[in-house]
């Protein structure tokens, strides 16, 4: 089939916003929609999302992205072949399995409300906070899906009820989705996806199945989870009431993941996605890593029943854009987020001032849910530019922190290298527009930066999948520099280093200062 004749559809579900995306045979984009959908912060620390409004968010766009692409001559009705879902992961919801009425808010991945939990399972459990790492690859953290599960388990009757009736069913947003776009409480598939449950804690990495002997000692019902499998096969056709009805959904991944396929990252090579958080992913190939510098082993992606399984160290940042957006929306220091950058680019620096965005802990490589924010060394010269610069380089200082770690964990025999001995970085998601921050990072890093022509690489990691799902497309024509070929690599921008080292490692040097003062600062009376 050519181009013209079939498209494939992506729904990118993320932690503020909706959007779907229509993709012609060759990756081109025809037709897009996005939205954004109301955050949730009940107390200091916890963050909700309606699982429902999610749900009319993902309806919202696949009907406004067909009508865009109609209207410019495309006819998607009748071309388009399959979708693709990519999602936010962890984020966790119980609903009844009878009226498919959600049983409490779904509690945000960034949500720290299961510190308590945590502690007492780190005090009663061999290993402590690293007990289920051999199994699973993630240590006990609030990050993690189990651990919401638990609290809602604790602490809401309704789904304290609903598991005792078998009434109950959990899942990642992923498996929300499916189950209601393939049927919902008629006839709903139950279902996610390898990378999405490689992050609840509970799927054994080794066997792709959910950890029995995880499930016991936590005292979660199997009866309760989803089945899990590949990130490219045919899982199930929407059902009526969709604005695309019978069209298959062949592809599913986690955000991280499917930005992992859209980057075409092979073994060796590595990708930061700049979101509400920043999340960096080296691909380790068929190998599972284990981490000594405070980096996750979780999976890169499996597309297929029958194709290898990809693993990865991941380094998990909680803060990146949604700092950018606590300016706008919280202190009204910017009025878009896109101003940023003319504030920033007014400075020649950050006048001394560094910023941690430690607003619910930090994550990798740091795991500090005591730490708060901080903004250290402010003086009667700072003005906002100043601030503005230093909430950029926050960004670009974790993620030096997490390549670090990886540097470490995987050592040159692991890393691909460019003809110049370099290993570069591919960056995508909505902040990579910004020009300033793609050079403070490569700045930071002190090695090349990457940005493909397409930045929203998640949704198109997810189309890959579904076209590969759907028998569209080759797992090898994806992977042989994207669909897009040789004009993709062309139109892909570098990021050179443009300071020198001395000055590099007293900015490095003064930024672990800083965020050492965040530690321990948390008040848990709030």
């Amino acid at each position: 089939m050519s181009g013209e004749e079939l498209f494939v559809g992506s729904v990118d579900q993320g932690t503020t916003s909706t959007r779907f995306i229509i993709y012609d045979g060759s990756g081109k984009v025809v037709g897009s929609h996005q939205t954004e959908f109301t955050q949730f912060y009940p107390q200091s620390g916890w963050v909700e999302h309606d699982p429902v409004e999610i749900l009319e968010s993902v309806r919202l766009c696949i009907a406004k992205a067909v009508d865009k692409a109609t209207a410019a001559g495309h006819n998607v009705d009748s071309g388009l072949k399959a979708i693709g879902l990519t999602n936010q992961r962890e984020t966790s919801v119980v609903w009844s399995k009878s009226t498919g009425r959600p049983l409490y808010n779904a509690i945000v991945w960034m949500d720290v409300r299961t510190s308590s939990i945590c502690r007492k399972l780190e005090k009663e459990l061999p290993g402590g906070r690293t007990h289920f790492v051999e199994s699973c690859g993630l240590p006990i953290s609030t990050y993690f899906s189990a651990l919401k599960l638990l609290w809602l388990l604790d602490n809401v009757d309704d789904v304290k009820k609903a598991v005792e009736n078998g009434d109950a069913l959990f899942g990642t947003i992923d498996t929300w989705l499916i189950w209601n776009m393939t049927g919902g409480a008629k006839n709903g598939l139950h279902i996610t996806d390898v990378s999405n449950a490689s992050r609840t804690m509970l799927m054994n990495l080794k066997t792709l199945d959910w950890d029995e002997k995880t499930l016991n000692i936590l005292g979660i019902p199997a009866g309760i989870l989803p089945k899990i499998v590949s990130n490219a096969e045919v899982i199930g056709t929407i059902g009526k009431g969709w604005p695309i009805p019978g069209v298959p959904i062949s592809g599913c991944l986690g955000d991280q993941h499917a930005a992992m396929v859209g980057q075409v990252c092979r073994k060796g090579e590595a990708k930061s996605t700049y979101g509400t958080g920043a999340f960096i992913l080296l691909n380790t190939g068929e190998e599972i890593v284990k981490s000594t510098h405070g980096l996750l082993s979780t999976m890169a992606y499996k597309l297929g029943p029958k194709a290898a399984t990809n693993y990865a160290l991941e380094g998990s940042i909680a803060i990146a854009g949604a700092a950018v957006q606590w300016l706008r929306d919280s202190l009204g220091i910017i009025k878009t987020a896109s101003e940023i950058e003319v504030l920033a680019k007014q400075v020649e620096n950050s006048g001394g001032v560094y910023f941690v965005p430690a607003f619910n802990g930090l994550f990798a490589p740091w795991w500090r849910d005591d730490a708060r924010g901080a903004c250290v060394g402010i003086t009667r010269f700072t003005n906002k530019s100043h601030i503005c610069r230093a909430v950029l380089e926050s960004m670009c200082f974790q993620v030096r922190d997490v390549l670090d770690s990886m540097h470490k964990d995987i050592s040159d025999k692991g890393e691909t290298k460019n003809e110049n001995g370099e290993f570069l970085l591919r960056v995508d998601g909505g902040a990579t527009v910004n020009n300033l921050l793609m050079q403070i990072q490569a700045d930071i890093l002190g090695s090349p930066v990457l940005r493909p022509s397409d930045i929203e690489t998640t949704a198109l990691g997810a189309a890959y999948a579904a076209g590969i799902g759907a028998g569209i497309w080759t797992e090898e024509k994806v992977f042989c520099a994207g669909l897009g070929g040789g004009e993709k690599v062309e139109k892909a921008i570098i990021f050179r280093p443009a300071i020198e080292e001395e000055v590099r490692k007293k900015k490095v040097e003064s930024w672990c200062k800083a965020v050492s003062r965040t530690f321990d600062l948390a008040d848990l009376s709030l």
